[in-house]
């Protein structure tokens, strides 16, 4: 761990954020972590599997991967100039795919990067970075992981050009307003990412993408689906096809390549899953069994009457909501309340053609496919609800999709106007 100064650093010869990227450069480092990654692989496989179940953790890898191959297109296709600082408060979930992306690729065009891992996972992330420092010592120095107080590092993010923040929008506002109106600030937070599976979808092809939507590392990522809406025409079908797939799914050890569903890693998760479960009872009609010293909790079906007045928790763990509708009005309804156009993030749908369009409320469409196949590290993510996604730069915030490159490269184009 190291600490920070509260001034920024100058870097020789160059004027702050004037500077561009060497894409050259950009392009033997960005090579070379992808060597670093591929070389590790199986030390970061047995870190990531403390936390992650190994199928989820392996795919993280390969996100990483991915990412750090588009790097160069990336930063020249955003130009995001050279930045002296940029400091992130990591997530505590995804910690290699959330390192790759606010920590090795800013690295690329920023003097150093400085990063707060969340406490319930500091001890992966902090190995994570120690195991590339140690294949590429030329990022020692330039990128940093702080043991210090959220207190203490909002003072390194006041110093900084631009501050990363993942976690609860309310806590991502409390540090905006400590940090101040001078860097570039993005608040990555989460939406309920609900699914659609409409009157003309195919229910197996809806059933295996609603598996990966709810499942992937045991149902603990903002991207899950926490509330799927389904014709009532295709409830049946598809409740069939969901039991049958849960009863066979591989439970237990996390290291165990094929498990499914292993143990929650974060308490409050478990414990929220059962409060959920016990407040919707009368509605569970599959599985839902809750261990909270263990930290397990078996996938469970909850089918809910209605959407009205319903505002899924971001649930973290192997539950399924679903909820019938008769007329796709009932959606769209839902999604432009007050709560749900705030939270706007991603939304699936599958074969609904009463939903047209690029949104639905402020959440980004999916067309048959899941977040997960859509997501990509090098372009803008979110959608367009303040909780989900938004940058604050010169005192205004603005919901949508965000990626720090695009949005480093917005604010020295604005700067130079």
């Amino acid at each position: 761990m190291y600490t920070f100064a509260t001034a920024r650093p100058a870097p020789a010869g160059a004027e702050p954020g004037r500077a561009r990227a060497d894409l050259q450069q950009v392009h033997d480092q960005s090579m070379d972590l992808v060597a670093a990654v591929l070389e590790t692989q199986e030390r970061l496989l047995d870190l990531l599997t403390t936390i992650t179940p190994y199928d989820a953790a392996r795919d993280e890898l390969h996100r990483a991967v991915r990412t750090l191959s588009g790097a160069t297109w990336e930063i020249a296709r955003n130009d995001p100039g050279r930045l002296d600082r940029v400091a992130v408060f990591l997530p505590s979930n995804n910690v290699l795919y959330s390192y790759v992306l606010y920590g090795l690729i800013p690295v690329l065009y920023a003097e150093e990067v400085a990063i707060r891992p969340s406490a319930r996972t500091r001890d992966t992330a902090l190995a994570l970075h120690e195991t590339m420092l140690a294949r590429r010592p030329w990022l020692r120095g330039r990128v940093r992981l702080a043991e210090a107080s959220q207190r203490d590092f909002v003072k390194v993010g006041a110093a900084s050009d631009a501050v990363v923040f993942t976690g609860r929008y309310d806590n991502g506002r409390n540090v905006l307003e400590r940090v101040g109106g001078g860097p570039l600030f993005l608040i990555m937070g989460s939406g309920p990412n609900p699914m659609v599976v409409g009157p003309a979808a195919d229910p197996a092809e809806s059933c295996r993408a609603l598996l990966i939507s709810r499942l992937y590392n045991s149902g603990q990522d903002c991207l899950c689906s926490d509330l799927i809406f389904v014709h009532r025409s295709r409830l049946d079908a598809l409740l069939g096809l969901l039991r049958d797939q849960l009863a066979g799914l591989r439970v237990g050890d996390r290291r165990r390549p094929g498990t499914v569903v292993a143990p929650l890693v974060y308490q409050d998760a478990v414990q929220g899953a059962a409060e959920f479960l016990a407040a919707h009872r009368e509605h569970l009609v599959y599985g839902g069994e809750v261990n909270v010293e263990e930290g397990r909790v078996t996938p469970g079906i909850v089918v809910l009457p209605h959407a009205a007045g319903f505002v899924p928790p971001e649930l973290f763990s192997p539950i399924f909501c679903l909820c019938p509708y008769d007329d796709v009005a009932e959606i769209q309804e839902w999604a432009h309340t007050p709560t749900e156009l705030d939270r706007g993030m991603y939304a699936t749908v599958f074969g609904e053609p009463g939903i047209t369009g690029e949104l639905l409320g402020t959440a980004v469409i999916r067309r048959d496919r899941t977040t997960f196949d859509a997501e990509d590290g090098n372009q803008p993510f979110g959608g367009y609800g303040p909780q989900a996604s938004s940058v604050c730069l010169d005192g205004e915030l603005v919901a949508r999709p965000l990626l720090l490159s695009a949005e480093a490269g917005r604010a020295r184009r604005r700067a130079e106007a």
